[in-house]
């Protein structure tokens, strides 16, 4: 079989484009030549720490200009990079740096306390800042000038909302491939200009940053998201795309005023489930085009999407696949079930993870000829288009009658006074399991159970209406802006604990 390569994607592009720009930061801008040159800078000064090619490194950073520069000097090389979410807890980190079996960690003075910690547990780790690498001296490195699209580039573990994370592979070509689908559904302009305040440790991010380089398109990178300093960048920097969930879209609108979006704008990629309609609502008066999406680690990034104008007549759904990807629903009988009928979403296509790191029994369980298990409940309607309804670990059983949080979730976050929603399942000595809600409301808003209980009376069946109301000041995500149940449902044992 013939390997298929490609030339190195960052040399490549400052060959193409060495004067367009590549990277907006904090009033600094690079164009594609000047990252290249600065990465192939990093790449020598890492050469000299022993990093080289098939070097399994980690990476602890803050979206920063400097993590973009050693990120591409890694790929130059040809290591492994293991992104490592910036809010683990030192365990966590820990734990991930071992089952990766990481050989370095590249960190920044923040979290160097951390990660000598981490040094002092794992004998064969070496941990370097990038103060420290910004004063040490640099070589002429060994670049690797073509990739193959099977070679492993990144490695990202699952945000681990159940039970220990496994480390997703992820090859240049799944990189690749997810640029190509997202292109063909997005368009590419030459004026594009995508705005990133998500982590670039997370697909979201990290995808950005690699159709940066494939495209030839500038990125304008936040440290973290301030929703007035990204609309002012998006007028003032001619932002064409941004990718959002729920939370950071809501409070984007709430800050808007009474301004439209600047017709240079084409794109709000919208993931982490579906948009409550009064937001979309919102969107349109605020002439926000918003494109829904479905997708996760495995698929590096977006592998459904819903384009604006189906938004409305499709309310709640993901979309379609996009066009180098398939998708399908399958029955507990393991055969495929009827439109408009539930069952474990699965979908197949060249971005999807070759498997799980160092866990090929969980990569089996999930990768079955060629297609991605995906653990997600859902069904597709006579259009095909795609309705996700819920995680399998997540679903409510309650008096056999299957309730998912999602579907809840959606009616509270519709309220116009509740900011956040979760739902999760309880035990209950009559009907097994009961669904309970945790309600962050907007800011100096009072809200009540009875209130609440009232409408979602008018909005759901009876079997599905929560039993209890929560409030909390903030409801736990973690940096994915993911919910975080295992926490709302320890939160509920505690309480009944302390009752």
């Amino acid at each position: 079989m013939t390997v298929q390569s490609l030339p190195n994607f960052i040399k490549k592009r400052a060959f193409l484009t060495p004067d367009r720009p590549a990277i907006h930061f904090e009033g600094l801008t690079l164009t594609f030549k000047q990252l290249y040159e600065r990465s192939v800078d990093y790449a020598g000064r890492l050469t000299l720490k022993g990093i080289k090619k098939n070097s399994c490194t980690a990476v602890l950073m803050k979206n920063h200009l400097d993590t973009v520069v050693i990120l591409f000097a890694l790929q130059l090389l040809g290591t492994k990079t293991i992104m490592l979410n910036t809010r683990l807890t030192r365990a966590e980190m820990t734990w991930q740096l071992s089952d990766s079996r990481a050989e370095f960690l590249l960190t920044e003075s923040s979290f160097m306390v951390e990660g000598e910690k981490a040094e002092m547990e794992i004998s064969s780790l070496t941990v370097l800042s990038k103060e420290e690498l910004a004063e040490s001296e640099s070589v002429n490195p060994l670049l690797v000038e073509e990739i193959v699209l099977t070679d492993i580039c990144t490695i990202m573990y699952t945000s681990g909302t159940t039970g220990q994370p496994k480390g997703v592979m992820q090859t240049f070509g799944n990189h690749w491939w997810s640029a190509m689908g997202s292109a063909l559904n997005l368009g590419f302009m030459e004026s594009d200009c995508w705005l990133c305040t998500v982590p670039l440790f997370h697909i979201s991010g990290f995808s950005i940053l690699m159709r940066s380089v494939i495209y030839g398109m500038s990125i304008v990178l936040h440290e973290n998201f301030d929703e007035n300093k990204a609309i002012e960048d998006i007028f003032t920097k001619k932002v064409t795309i941004m990718s959002v969930v729920s939370t950071m879209l809501t409070r984007i609108t709430e800050s808007f005023g009474d301004r439209v979006m600047p017709v240079h704008f084409r794109c709000m990629l919208l993931g982490g489930g579906p948009a409550p309609l009064t937001m979309l609502e919102k969107c349109i008066d605020i002439g926000i085009p918003v494109f829904q999406s479905y997708g996760m680690t495995e698929t590096a990034s977006q592998i459904v999407t819903l384009s604006p104008e189906d938004s409305l007549v499709k309310l709640g759904s993901a979309g379609k696949p996009l066009f180098p990807a398939q998708l399908k629903i399958q029955s507990e009988d393991g055969s495929l079930a009827a439109a408009g009928k539930a069952g474990e979403i699965a979908v197949k296509g060249p971005n999807i993870t070759p498997g799980y790191l160092h866990r090929p029994d969980a990569t089996a369980n999930k990768l079955r000829e060629g297609w991605l298990y995906t653990g997600d409940i859902g069904y597709v309607d006579q259009d095909g288009f795609l309705y996700v309804l819920d995680r399998r670990d997540d679903l409510i059983i309650s008096g056999g009658e299957n309730i998912y949080p999602a579907e809840i979730e959606g009616v509270l976050l519709a309220h116009p006074d509740v900011a956040d929603a979760g739902v999760v399942g309880v035990p209950d000595a009559r009907w097994g399991q009961v669904p309970v809600a945790f309600i962050a409301a907007k800011n100096g808003t009072v809200l009540a159970d009875g209130m609440l209980k009232e409408y979602c009376q008018e909005r759901l069946a009876k079997y599905k209406l929560p039993c209890t109301f929560i409030f909390l000041d903030e409801l736990p995500r973690n940096a994915a802006k993911k919910l975080l149940r295992r926490n709302l449902r320890d939160m509920w044992q505690k309480g009944r604990q302390e009752t």
